[in-house]
């Protein structure tokens, strides 16, 4: 866990691939506790650590997250992403080039609860929701490819479930197609900048996240440019 940016009411870190934002039934230490610890420790804060999860990431992924150091800053940053307002980039490398190089995918997405997965359609099915994202390839290697996703909607498995509906699984994604795993056994999806107006200092807020520590994030990090726009 790395911090990337703290106040009074915020703190934003890089979740490492194979973290849980929150715990689960797995019970293993989540990024949470951690930052929690931080605070403690840190800041030498008697009694407990108030900390809010504004949003999460899939274990798998790594990257920016935000937490609420107070509930005002949980509440309202809570309506931003409700009302849409933070801007996620991701960063995801793909075995197959997409056919157009940018675009946007729009499709309706239906969780399985019982598989852990979503599915999408074309056509909008019963207990599906709208879906939206944009992406443009950014860089290339003789085998892998790297795309800058916006997401527009916020649905679970998202960006991993609409690039495979494109065919471009996400390198080490067997869930939604890829051909083998990673070995770490997570996936190669990085969400790598976050913007949106301070809840309470209303001042404008980027935070980007460095990428994982392997060879392929680092040949492809030379394609990108300071401010990775789709």
């Amino acid at each position: 866990m790395t911090v990337l940016y703290e106040d009074n009411h915020l703190i934003i870190v890089n979740k490492a691939a194979g973290e849980i934002v929150q715990g689960d039934k797995t019970g293993d230490q989540p990024l949470s506790e951690k930052v929690k610890t931080y605070i403690k420790e840190h800041y030498a804060k008697p009694g407990q650590v108030f900390l809010g999860v504004t949003h999460r990431l899939d274990r798998p992924v790594s990257g920016v997250v935000v937490f609420a150091r107070t509930s005002k800053a949980l509440s309202r940053m809570n309506d931003l992403f409700r009302e849409g307002k933070v801007s996620k980039t991701y960063l995801a490398i793909v075995a197959n080039k997409p056919r157009e190089e940018q675009g946007e995918i729009v499709s309706w997405l239906t969780r399985n609860e019982r598989l852990n997965k979503s599915f999408s359609s074309p056509i909008e099915k019963p207990g599906s929701k709208i879906a939206r994202l944009r992406y443009r390839l950014v860089g290339s290697t003789e085998r892998y490819h790297l795309l800058a996703v916006q997401l527009l909607t916020g649905r679970h498995h998202q960006i991993r479930c609409q690039l495979a509906s494109i065919g471009c699984p996400i390198k080490g994604d067997l869930k939604y197609g890829a051909r083998r795993s990673n070995p770490d056994g997570c996936i190669s999806l990085h969400a790598y900048c976050v913007s949106f107006e301070h809840p309470v200092s209303h001042k404008q807020i980027c935070v980007k996240a460095s990428l994982p520590e392997d060879s392929l994030w680092r040949a492809l990090a030379k394609s990108i440019e300071d401010s990775v726009e789709i």
